[in-house]
């Protein structure tokens, strides 16, 4: 099913402050997760927190994603992205508040898993209703800035905890936990008002809401008629859940998803640990000025995204992808000489791979909402993220053992292979899906996707409405 009002529309202010809204959620996950690594020195000194307490306050999150990703995708499938869209905004206002006033290691412990929880929903919500707004020729680009979002959280997290840590010691932490809730408030009320993704309403055969939506954020009026032929084509695709997601053709896309997003995930995670050893010897490793160096790290990786996010919607997905995995595995080999390296090799292969991990990342998102369709949309996207995470947690609590154990050359020659096997997963799996609709990209081998534009009278419809124009 296709609405060619949507696909095909000049990007507009609608389009914009959509993008902006939606890449708070993974800007406020990068936030959140990086400003309580630098309010933990503070509540060390003033709770006393044990090592292990410090782990199960910063390992709550990762967890909270992980549940809210594989819970909440459903959910959103089930009652709208517009509902859901707020709500979890809320709740990380209402966590990030609660954590200002926490006195005890359980309360951090259970306001993290809580705010993780808010954080893995908000990805297939925001992710899915972006995917189903935004004209197909600018879908990979705009969705690639939702995770280039998350870098810049990180950067600020740390740049704001290094100000607040210089101007009030570390004794400024719980503002520093209060910095999230203010964030977490602007973005919901960037968010207050957006409309339901007119794709979902005739998905439910709401024609009538779907056309006032596509008035109010377009400007264009779409005849009934084509709205009422699209949601007939929508339902005649039986309506897919949850279980199909490990079925076929689907569990195929799944696995894709899930994987070549863990394989890229976790050795970065790693490099995440091991790069403010590597910027010490600069001296941004030691005391406040490591925060500086932590921004340091965020902004390279930033840096990566920026020619990924145009070569995207260029030159296609499926190239980025295989090309870029295949190019990250070099400087993680090349590292696996270990610490008898030149720093100046140990720098340039560290810098390599994170502008050459910008393909992956930016397609993290992109992906999942191009090969699923509406019905499970968001779950596909929430599911996807879940698995992710499992990468993420193995990576940050086995970086420190195998750096001990087995040293840093060989844990980066592991980081290479866990890469090699992204880039096996997307030779063997990765599709192209540029400048297609998204009835084309979710239609399974075979079943050629019925959109509103096949009617016989559609474009004269589209003709006497002015929408051929497009």
């Amino acid at each position: 099913m296709s609405i060619r009002a949507v696909d095909e529309a000049p990007l507009n202010k609608f389009h914009r402050k959509l993008t902006w809204a939606c890449a708070g959620g993974p800007f406020l996950d990068g936030y959140l997760l990086s400003i309580i690594g630098v309010a933990l020195i503070g509540m060390n000194d003033e709770l006393n927190l044990s090592t292990g307490d410090e782990s199960l306050i910063g390992a709550a999150a990762l967890v909270g994603i992980f549940v809210g990703g594989l819970f909440f995708g459903p959910v959103t499938d089930r009652i709208g992205r517009e509902t859901m869209y707020t709500i979890d905004l809320a709740v990380l206002v209402a966590g990030s508040v609660l954590s200002v006033f926490a006195t005890e290691t359980w309360q951090f412990v259970v306001l993290r898993f809580v705010l993780g929880m808010a954080i893995g929903a908000d990805y297939p919500i925001a992710t899915s209703l972006l995917a189903e707004w935004v004209p197909n020729r600018h879908r990979g680009r705009l969705l690639g800035v939702l995770i280039l979002s998350w870098y810049v959280g990180a950067a600020a997290a740390y740049v704001v905890g290094y100000v607040m840590a210089e101007i009030g010691g570390a004794g400024t932490w719980r503002w520093m936990l209060a910095s999230g809730a203010v964030l977490s408030a602007v973005i919901l009320l960037m968010r207050i008002g957006t409309p339901e993704s007119p794709l979902r309403l005739v998905n439910k055969g709401r024609t009538a809401d779907a056309q006032k939506a596509i008035k109010r954020a377009l400007g264009r009026t779409v005849p009934v008629e084509e709205l009422i032929a699209a949601s007939a084509a929508e339902q005649s695709v039986a309506q897919s859940r949850l279980r199909d997601l490990f079925q076929g053709t689907y569990l195929r896309r799944t696995l894709f998803c899930g994987l070549f997003y863990m394989c890229q995930i976790t050795p970065m995670f790693a490099l995440y640990t091991f790069g403010p050893a590597i910027l010490g010897s600069f001296g941004l490793g030691e005391g406040n000025d490591s925060n500086l160096g932590s921004a340091l790290i965020s902004v390279v990786f930033v840096l990566g995204c920026l020619p990924a996010l145009r070569l995207v919607d260029r030159v296609g997905r499926r190239p980025v992808i295989v090309w870029s995995f295949a190019l990250m595995v070099i400087p993680l080999a090349v590292l696996g000489g270990g610490s008898a390296l030149p720093l100046a090799v140990v720098i340039v292969c560290f810098c390599a791979y994170a502008l050459l991990s910008g393909g992956p990342t930016v397609l993290e998102w992109t992906y999942p909402n191009e090969l699923f369709p509406t019905g499970i949309r968001a779950t596909a996207g929430g599911v996807a993220t879940s698995i992710s995470r499992i990468g993420a947690a193995a990576g940050t609590y086995l970086l420190p053992i195998s750096l001990d154990r087995l040293g840093i050359g060989t844990t980066m020659l592991i980081g290479a292979g866990i890469t090699a096997v992204g880039w096996l997963v997307s030779f063997a799996w990765a599709e192209e899906t540029r400048g297609r609709t998204l009835a084309e990209t979710s239609a399974l081998p075979g079943r050629a996707p019925r959109s509103a534009s096949a009617d016989g009278d559609h474009h004269d419809s589209l003709r006497g409405s002015g929408l051929g124009r497009f």
